[in-house]
């Protein structure tokens, strides 16, 4: 009796199994979009896609209003680097002698002239504060350049006022008209900037802006003042980096 073979099951289906792969693969090729086929014939993986959104940096809203080169950039910093800690502010550009009140979300609500120190500079006089208001000699008569939390709070005299520096009797108040020869009101009234320095040192400030914006800002919470320098630089005072690198740093 014969014996049968044994049959190799490898050898015999090895063919058709690469006849179909072979088929498989030229399919592909006819199915694959040009470009698929990276280097020595292997079919090239897509590259992931990877979407990163980068929130956009906050930038204080001024609307159509005219300001000074150092005001836009001081309300620019303070929104993009949240330094009013999401709390309402002002801005006092002493150069243009003018007043500017921002909501938390860095939005302009109104701006005025007011009434600065008679004296130029940045800095209060050491024990400023502690002079009866007889004694302060005209050279002292300056409103200091910085950043504060405004509060309010009462005068010797029982008037409601928002302190910018308790320590150096500064505060924001109404303007007083008591000295005719003074001429505060027409000062306010008056175009030019340059008429605008009579006082100590305190921020005269129009009574109707003051109760319509200046009571109300500070009142429920404390807010920030921010008062521009007039003889030094944005840079020294605050930090604030020069406006070519701050657009960078915003965009």
């Amino acid at each position: 009796m014969n014996t049968p073979e044994p049959i190799d099951t490898q050898d015999n289906l090895w063919p058709a199994a690469r006849n179909g792969v072979l088929a498989g693969l030229a399919m592909l090729a006819l199915l694959a979009p040009p470009g698929s086929w990276g280097p020595g014939g292997a079919l090239a993986s897509a590259p992931a896609q990877v979407t990163a959104e980068v929130a956009p940096k906050r930038l204080a809203e001024l609307g159509n209003v005219n300001v000074s080169d150092d005001a836009r950039l001081m309300a620019h910093w303070v929104a993009s680097t949240n330094d009013h800690a999401a709390r309402p502010f002002v801005l006092i550009d002493k150069r243009a002698a003018h007043l500017y009140v921002f909501d938390a979300q860095a939005r302009l609500l109104d701006h005025t002239a007011v009434l600065l120190g008679s004296a130029a500079g940045d800095d209060s006089v050491p024990g400023i504060g502690d002079k009866a208001i007889a004694d302060v000699l005209p050279e002292e008569r300056t409103t200091p350049a910085g950043r504060f939390v405004g509060q309010r709070g009462l005068n010797l005299g029982g008037e409601d006022v928002v302190w910018v520096d308790y320590g150096a009797a500064v505060s924001m108040h109404r303007v007083r008209a008591n000295v005719p020869k003074e001429r505060r009101l027409q000062r306010l009234a008056s175009e030019s900037s340059d008429d605008n320095r009579i006082s100590y040192g305190c921020i005269n400030i129009p009574a109707n802006f003051f109760d319509a914006h200046i009571a109300p800002t500070f009142s429920a919470q404390q807010a920030m003042v921010y008062v521009l320098p007039e003889q030094k630089t944005l840079q020294t005072v605050f930090g604030v980096p020069p406006p070519g690198l701050l657009a960078q740093m915003i965009r």
